[in-house]
Formats: structure tokens, sequence, C-alpha cells
């Protein structure tokens, strides 16, 4: 295999989601020329926009043509129908492979997320989680949803296009990524905007990643995982959710451990049905 070479311009899909756009308007700082793609129109700007589903195989293959790497955010990121995440998710995620593929692109930082695991029972600590009862980036498949398990689906498929076709990625379990945590669960998987930037960063510049799997979040007082895998990449973060707890716990009161929507990691996703917000 050719030595890695930190990538410069990057394919981001989802584009015009809410990580997309938070991204948008980071990475270009880290020194990358961003490529967009995403079914619905961007906004105009600086960048080359390509607007296509991932149904579009022709399309995704010109969209990574002359990519140094991509991060993949597109698809459904909450709970749907088996069929419309089998085709956006599923579907949608082996076709960006096989475009990457088959354009020679070396490396994928693919947008997994901790409802892969959402069945593991969370550590019941109120505040700070003692190391040995983080949550491990080696945790087993535990998936909460159908969108759970398109993201189990992503990591085994990173997995596949590793070992077969050499192609890197970095999957990253991503808790929540938004301005400021909106619930008392998030406070402890919040991964600021910031961070989410330095995470990519790191994915997209480590060397010898092969396909590790990561979790995405601040280094939150309250954090329920081990960033131990994201950290030997490089990942060094500057946020913590504790800022915002005192607001959120007045509002809101503490969680309840036992509840059936707080028992698991995976939260609300974990009732039938599955219960918005997460």
């Amino acid at each position: 295999m050719p030595a890695h070479r930190p990538p410069r311009t990057v394919l981001l899909t989802g584009a015009a989601g809410g990580v997309g756009t938070l991204m948008r308007g980071l990475l270009p700082a880290h020194g990358y020329e961003l490529r967009l793609l995403d079914r619905v129109a961007v906004d105009p700007g600086p960048e080359r926009v390509v607007t296509a589903d991932l149904a579009d195989r022709a399309a995704l293959r010109e969209a990574v043509r002359g990519v140094d790497a991509v991060i993949h955010l597109a698809g459904i990121s909450v709970e749907s129908t088996f069929e419309k995440v089998l085709r956006a998710n599923v579907e949608g995620t082996y076709h960006l492979y096989e475009a990457v593929r088959a354009e020679g692109v070396p490396r994928v930082v693919f947008a997994s997320s901790n409802h892969a695991v959402g069945y593991h029972p969370r550590p019941r600590h109120p505040r700070r989680v003692p190391a040995g009862e983080l949550i491990g980036a080696g945790a087993a498949h535990r998936p909460d949803t159908f969108y759970g398990l398109s993201k189990c689906f992503g990591e085994d498929l990173a997995q596949l296009y590793w070992d077969r076709h050499g192609i890197e990625t970095v999957s990253a379990r991503i808790g929540s990524c938004f301005p400021e945590p909106t619930s008392v669960r998030m406070l402890s998987l919040w991964l600021s905007p910031a961070d989410g930037a330095r995470l990519f960063h790191a994915a997209l510049t480590a060397p010898d990643v092969g396909h590790t799997v990561v979790y995405g979040s601040s280094a939150n007082t309250r954090l329920w995982w081990d960033l131990g895998t994201a950290r030997a990449l490089g990942y060094e973060p500057q946020d913590d959710s504790e800022v915002y707890a005192d607001k959120l716990l007045a509002e809101l009161g503490p969680d309840d451990p036992d509840a059936p929507d707080q028992a698991n990691l995976g939260g609300p996703f974990c009732t039938d049905p599955p219960i918005w917000p997460r």
C-alpha cells in the first residue's frame, strides 16, 4: 500500500444536513477544500456542489472522482421504515463504497452512531463514570432501531472494503452533534461542532487506520464511553457539556436510569416505538 498522505480535497456527503452544515463552516479552517453532495440543493458557496441521490451511481462516481477522502454523512439520521432505511442507509452506503473503490479513493470517514450499540445498558453513575466502566469501541453491535442496524451494516461494510480492497475507514459512532446539548442525556453524548471538526480532521490525517471504530463526543464530564481509539488517532477534544448541566437539570430534572427510555445507551430509541427527540 502507498504511504498515507494527508487529504486536501474531501467530499462531504449529506452536506445540507445538520452536521454537514456545521462541518461546511468548520472544516476549511483545518485546511480542506470541500466538495459537497446532497440530494437537496445546498446553499451556493465556493465549493463544488453535486446534487444527487445516493441511488444515482453515475453521479456518485463523478462526485468522488479526484478527491482524497470522503466524509459520509448522507442518509436518514432518525428511525424510519425498514424500506426507507434500507434504500438510503444500506444501499446508499454500499453505492458510496463502490464509487470510492472504482475511483481509487483511499479513505472514508463513516458517520456511524451510538445507536449501533444502543441496547447496551448505560453506566448508572449520575456524573463521572469510572474509566473501567466506560463503554469501549469493541462493544458488540446491539442496534436499537432499523436506523441503528443500518449503522452496524455500515461499520461491517467498511471492514469488508478494508480487508478486500484496502480502503481505510474511520467509523465514528457520533453521539449528538449540536451547538449545545438539549437534554440531560446529551450531557453524556454531546459532540460540540468544533470538536466534531477536530475528530474528522484526526480521522482524515492519522496514518494506518485500517478500519478503526471510535466514539464521537467531546471531553464531557458525564461521558459514558471510552474515547481511547479516537485519541489514538490524534483527536484532542476541547469542550465539555458540563457548562450546560445546571441549566438542563434545573429545567428537566435528572434522568431516571430505570426508565425504559433511559436505561440503555440508545435512550428513547430503545422504546417501542422509539421516542423522538434523541
